[in-house]
């Protein structure tokens, strides 16, 4: 018995000491790993400060009516498409139907197609000369809203004082009606029953 134990020792010694090299390899990189997590700063969670609109926020939170006229102008490759604003603001501040000023340019100039003078709406058989094109918006949105010779004109009125002509305003008015049927324009997430309003112009 002694002998066969001796005997394994001898075999088995040139293992055990290949097994301790190989289990101190596995050993020694663990160790340096465990003592950098172990001694490393906590990680402190905080509250993300990111809001994310949704995705239809940047059309329903826009005037529904600024939405509408770059819509129609955009189909008719209108230049004016970027003034869209102006001709909703300058309707506000002088208490025009906001559909009038855009209309009377695409009859007069194709929406800023070909005019001269910086002048899109023909005023003054488009010999006024306006600075920019802004300027004359602003211009005759004015005259139209406040000047004695429109004031207190319904647009079917004001259009047959600005133009005369048979059939000048019914033009106009069919480009009102084709940019909304409806004044009051509520914002696109609302449902149509609730966008009806007073009805569209109409000529017998």
């Amino acid at each position: 018995m002694r002998l066969g134990y001796n005997y394994l020792r001898k075999k088995i010694a040139p293992y055990s000491k290949r097994l301790m090299m190989t289990v101190s390899l596995f050993a020694l990189p663990v160790s340096p790993q465990m003592e950098r997590v172990a001694s490393a700063e906590p990680v402190v969670s905080r509250p993300s400060t990111l809001t994310i609109k949704p995705a239809d926020s940047v059309i329903s939170d826009a005037d529904p009516r600024t939405v509408r006229l770059i819509r129609f102008f955009s189909r008719l490759h209108c230049p004016v498409l970027t003034l869209a604003e102006d001709f909703v603001h300058e309707a506000d501040v002088n208490q025009l139907d906001w559909r009038l000023l855009p209309s009377i340019s695409v009859i007069e100039s194709g929406g800023g197609k070909a005019y001269k003078n910086n002048n899109i709406f023909g005023w003054d058989k488009g010999l006024q000369l306006f600075p920019s094109i802004q300027s004359g918006i602003r211009e005759v949105a004015y005259k139209l809203g406040r000047s004695p010779l429109y004031k207190n004109r319904d647009s079917v009125a004001k259009l047959r004082v600005y133009n005369p002509d048979a059939g000048y305003a019914k033009s106009v008015v069919t480009v009102m009606n084709r940019i909304s049927p409806v004044v009051n324009v509520q914002p696109l997430r609302r449902t149509m029953a609730q966008a009806r309003s007073p009805q569209a112009y109409a000529f017998e």
